[in-house]
């Protein structure tokens, strides 16, 4: 029996879908609801269970790149190539439209807290904005080229990595704008980063065709997963931190041993590129997207091929080892150079 046969498929309602290719998708807290944004310029919220749209979210004038809901599962944060970040009441679908980024939105994402929104676009700038005065409260300039992919450190406040046109990953403070020394290794376009669970190790996955694993804390490279074809799109950990999903140019969602690398299964049922993938909260279900939604659903009867083996332990990452690396790196901010728009992968 193939790995595949672990994984039941199940697309989610195309009646009432999206009209345009579907370029974020991510699960709420709680594993109840999906999100997800479109070439169509709306944001639709669907019932995870019965794979069901429950509100279509109108307000973006172009493709939608990214989309998060918050901690609580009360907002939903939207970026778009219309260069606004929305703001979404889950209940009452009422939008609060935020201006300020000068080039299409790439990434969006909530702090830990909730009360913060971090956005990055295709001049490499990274936002923050204080949501309950719905203030802009400052720019990370980055003289990367574009940044595709941004996303915060576990319950860290400060600590963000960020994937970069340069074809580095990068860490660094989001209030201070401080820098570690960028993470070299990739040869193309960095398109999606993210932390583990623990904050401990840093996921990557680039134009290169490859998936990265490198340790957080001293910034060296760890593995090196190899299987795609095509540019990798979108990467993640799952939420115990023992596996890595990712989706590609290539039409297929692979799912990895976040210890070892070794390739787990291989999910084909897309037709064209996969843009976003995300594990569900209790991490046997992914989704996937682009030409389709899908979700994946493991069997009760799965033969883990990791059972008895090593997983990562839930180790607490001191926060304070971050903080003193930053305020060392470069002894002073950055200098915010004007950079020169870079063509993104899309």
């Amino acid at each position: 029996m193939s790995l595949e046969e672990n994984w039941e498929m199940k697309p989610l309602d195309d009646d009432n879908g999206h009209t345009g290719v579907v370029r974020s998708v991510s699960f709420s807290h709680d594993g109840t609801k999906i999100v997800s944004g479109s070439d169509d310029t709306t944001v639709k919220v669907w019932d995870a269970i019965s794979g069901s749209v429950l509100k279509t979210l109108e307000g973006h004038t172009d493709i939608v790149y990214s989309v998060s809901f918050s901690p609580k599962d009360l907002q939903i944060v939207s970026g778009s190539a219309d260069r606004s970040v929305m703001l979404w009441d889950v209940v009452s679908t009422v939008n609060k439209k935020l201006h300020k980024h000068t080039s299409p939105v790439s990434s969006v994402s909530f702090s830990p807290n909730g009360k913060i929104i971090l956005s990055s676009d295709w001049f490499g700038n990274i936002k923050l904005w204080l949501i309950e005065a719905m203030v802009f409260m400052n720019t990370l300039t980055t003289n990367v080229g574009i940044v595709n992919s941004v996303s915060y450190m576990g319950l860290d406040e400060h600590t963000i990595v960020f994937g970069c046109g340069d074809n580095t990953v990068r860490v660094g403070d989001a209030f201070t704008g401080t820098l570690l020394k960028p993470l070299e290794g990739h040869t193309n376009q960095v398109t999606s980063v993210s932390f583990s669970p623990d904050g401990a190790k840093i996921v990557s996955g680039s134009g290169d065709k490859t998936v990265k694993v490198w340790d957080a804390i001293s910034g060296l490279e760890l593995k090196t997963l190899v299987g795609h074809t095509d540019i990798v799109y979108s990467v993640s950990f799952s939420p115990d931190g023992a596996k890595i999903v990712s989706g590609s140019a290539d039409k297929t969602v692979k799912v990895w041993d976040a210890n070892t690398g070794t390739l787990l299964n291989t999910l084909k049922g897309h037709t064209d590129i996969v843009y976003s993938v995300s594990f569900s909260p209790n991490d046997r279900r992914i989704v996937s997207c682009g030409d389709k939604i899908i979700l994946w659903d493991l069997k009760e009867n799965e033969v883990n091929p990791i059972e008895g083996g090593m997983r990562l332990t839930r180790k607490r990452v001191n926060r304070k080892m971050y903080r003193n690396k930053l305020k060392k790196s470069h002894g002073k901010k950055n200098s915010k150079k004007r950079v020169r728009k870079t063509k993104k992968h899309r």
